[in-house]
């Protein structure tokens, strides 16, 4: 698929960068790019090759929220249409979280609305200092639906209540606050040097056990600390003992050796 609002780049070593690539409209969401991102992390989910991606906006923001054209157009679709339409951006967000690879969100400028569930749905989010959050959806007579799943997994029901009935705006140390973000940095240089920090340590771990762990927390959050559950984590943990890669990295743990996934 040929890309026209986004771009793909995937390194030899396997750092994979997305970048959304709107910068005339703010990185506005529309169907097109929706479409083109589902597209780019279904070809990552099939990538053994990729360890790492890392989510950029070109320009001046991350990303503005939707494309003021786009809706203006799905108030002419009838509710059936607007279901459909949404569920797109449900699709590709829920895409996004089950992606196998670590994946980090680099947030500068703005990152409003449906760049917040971008941002929520990634496993690490780091803002650049001053840029600007919000939940905007109520001002406009509808609401979050489609990213609350992540944004409330990040950071509670709680404020996740309060931002999306306010559409309270927000700066980059309060989303890291309240978990929406990992980490505040303050500048483009400080950005850039934690990026390679999260990509040694990428690259320092099992591809296969970052996408077990990350599957495992999907699991268990919210489950009740029963015998059940304890059996379901035992089961987990024995299948990637005894795995080709279970048996890799404790064999070079005791041979006191890389292991042969560690780049």
């Amino acid at each position: 698929m040929a890309y026209e609002n986004i771009t793909l780049d995937v390194s030899p070593e396997g750092t994979a960068v997305l970048t959304l690539n709107r910068p005339d409209k703010r990185n506005a969401f529309n169907a097109p790019m929706i479409e083109e991102l589902s597209d780019a992390f279904e070809t990552l989910s099939k990538n053994p090759e990729c360890r790492l991606l890392l989510i950029r906006g070109a320009g001046s923001v991350f990303s503005a929220g939707a494309d003021l054209e786009w809706m203006k157009a799905a108030s002419h679709y009838s509710e059936r249409e607007n279901e459909e339409d949404a569920y797109a951006m449900a699709q590709m967000l829920r895409q996004l979280f089950e992606l196998p690879q670590i994946t980090i969100a680099l947030l500068h400028g703005a990152a409003m609305a449906g760049a917040c569930g971008l941002a929520a749905a990634a496993d690490i989010a780091i803002a650049r200092k001053g840029t600007i959050f919000s939940f905007s959806e109520v001002k406009l007579g509808i609401i979050p639906a489609t990213i609350s799943p992540y944004v409330i997994n990040a950071i509670g029901p709680r404020w996740a209540r309060m931002l999306f009935i306010t559409a309270e705006r927000f700066e980059a140390d309060f989303a890291a606050k309240i978990g929406l973000v990992h980490h505040e940095v303050e500048d483009d240089m400080a950005m850039e040097k934690l990026v390679e920090h999260y990509a040694d340590l990428a690259y320092a771990a099992s591809p296969e056990a970052v996408a077990d762990t990350k599957e495992l927390v999907s699991r268990v959050t919210g489950e009740i600390i029963d015998a059940s559950l304890g059996h379901l984590t035992a089961k987990r943990l024995a299948h990637r003992r005894v795995s080709t890669l279970g048996k890799e990295g404790l064999a070079a743990f005791l041979e006191k050796r890389k292991p042969k996934w560690a780049r």
